[in-house]
C-alpha cells in the first residue's frame, strides 16, 4: 500500500471539494460531497479502529472548511463503521481486496452497491444532523437523493477514468 499516494489523493480531493464542489449548489438541494471517495477507496486491510480514526480525521478536516461543527465527522465515522460489514455482505471474493477497493478488485455491480449504500448513508447523516428536526424531513430526503445521485455519478466516473 502506497500511503503517499493515498495522502496526495486526499489532499487533491479535499482541495476540489473545498474550492469547487462546496460552491456548487443547484437550487439549494444539491451539495455534492466527493471527499467521501477517499474513505470509500481505503484499503480493507487496516484495523477497524484505524478506519474509524481516519474517518474522524477526514470528517474533521471537512468540518473545518465547512464550519459545520462535527456534522461531517459524525457522518464519516458512521460510514467507516458500516463499511467493513457492508463489504463482508457485498463482496464474495474477499481475497481480491488485499490493497484497495476499486474496479480492479471487485466487479462493477458490487462496487455500485457499495458506493450507493455508503454515499446515501453519509448524505442522509449529514443532512439529518444539519437539520436536527423532523419537521423538514421531506427537504432532507430530497437533498439526500439529489446530492447522493450527483456524488455517486462523480465517484463512478472517477473510478471509470482511473481504471480504464
Amino acid at each position: 500500500m502506497d500511503w503517499s499516494k493515498q495522502f496526495w489523493r486526499y489532499i487533491v480531493v479535499m482541495m476540489l471539494q473545498v474550492l469547487l464542489f462546496n460552491r456548487l449548489q443547484f437550487f439549494g438541494v444539491c451539495h455534492p460531497y466527493i471527499y467521501v471517495v477517499c474513505l470509500l477507496m481505503m484499503p480493507i486491510t487496516l484495523p477497524h479502529w484505524i478506519d474509524m480514526l481516519i474517518g474522524a480525521a477526514v470528517g474533521f478536516g471537512m468540518d473545518i472548511f465547512c464550519n459545520s461543527l462535527g456534522v461531517h465527522m459524525a457522518a464519516c465515522i458512521l460510514i467507516m463503521f458500516v463499511r467493513r460489514y457492508l463489504l463482508g455482505v457485498i463482496v464474495v471474493d474477499k481475497d481480491r481486496l488485499n490493497e484497495q477497493i476499486s474496479l480492479r478488485a471487485i466487479d462493477m455491480v458490487a462496487l455500485l452497491k457499495y458506493v450507493i449504500i455508503l454515499v446515501l448513508l453519509h448524505h442522509l447523516a449529514v443532512f439529518s444532523i444539519a437539520a436536527w428536526s423532523l419537521t423538514h424531513i421531506g427537504f432532507v430526503l430530497l437533498e439526500t437523493l439529489v446530492s447522493s445521485t450527483i456524488t455517486i455519478l462523480l465517484i463512478i466516473g472517477y473510478n471509470a477514468l482511473k481504471f480504464r
